[in-house]
């Protein structure tokens, strides 16, 4: 193998790997947490045109940074289109269906996904539902999950339905990681080492160096977890 061309691979795969971490940036977070179909085959594609052209000896590097962000660049009008135009999100994005309406089967909403009754209760199953007789509402997302109301009868009762009082929510907040105290974390709670330091002693540990995790809670306090040798 020619020395030139480890250089330019290697030139190639960084140049590749930081316009893909750009790509990423420039596409927001929805390409990762609400995969359509479009997204995934976008994603599927923009992978192989980026790695063909990689590993083709006859492309050059301004090939390879054109097609990609070429590709990017489409996806990312698909993106704008979609948000300007309500009407362009059925067909690039799809829409929710309801497969399940007021306790009964749609069987042609199931037909129109392609679905049949063992790959619903499949995907029941996968949101702790094992019966459908539980069920008032599913509806398929566009993303391929499965969105559930239940009856009144089977779902979990609130505080309101009990008529219990309601408490406060608090964030837990790491504190010590791996024997490491996460200083800025401890001065946002306003403590300090020699505090930390006491409520360690309390839980029966003398130092950090002992500490694998260490959190807190407003309202229960420190939860340490000791390191294990």
């Amino acid at each position: 193998m020619e020395p030139s061309f480890l250089q330019d691979l290697t030139i190639e795969l960084i140049l590749g790997f930081f316009a893909l971490l750009v790509i990423t940036k420039i596409l927001g977070k929805t390409q990762i947490n609400q995969v359509t179909p479009f997204d995934f085959i976008s994603s599927l594609v923009l992978g192989e045109l980026l790695g063909n052209a990689i590993y083709d000896k006859d492309v050059d590097i301004v090939v390879i940074l054109y097609t990609v962000f070429l590709w990017t660049f489409l996806i990312y009008i698909i993106e704008i289109v979609t948000q300007k135009f309500r009407k362009t999100r059925e067909f690039f994005e799809g829409e929710p269906s309801i497969l399940i309406k007021n306790g009964q089967i749609d069987f042609q909403e199931l037909k129109k996904e392609k679905l049949d009754i063992n790959e619903l209760m499949s995907l029941l199953r996968g949101r702790d539902v094992f019966s459908v007789r539980e069920v008032q509402y599913a509806i398929l997302e566009p993303n391929g999950s499965l969105s559930i109301l239940k009856k009144s009868k089977y779902d979990i009762p609130t505080k309101g339905d009990l008529n219990l009082a309601y408490r406060p929510a608090y964030l837990p907040v790491a504190l010590i990681l791996d024997r490491e105290i996460m200083q800025y974390n401890l001065k946002s709670c306003g403590f300090d080492e020699e505090w930390l330091i006491k409520e360690l002693k309390l839980n029966g540990v003398n130092s950090v160096e002992e500490v694998f995790f260490a959190e807190w809670k407003h309202d229960e306090g420190l939860h340490v977890v000791p390191l294990k040798k």
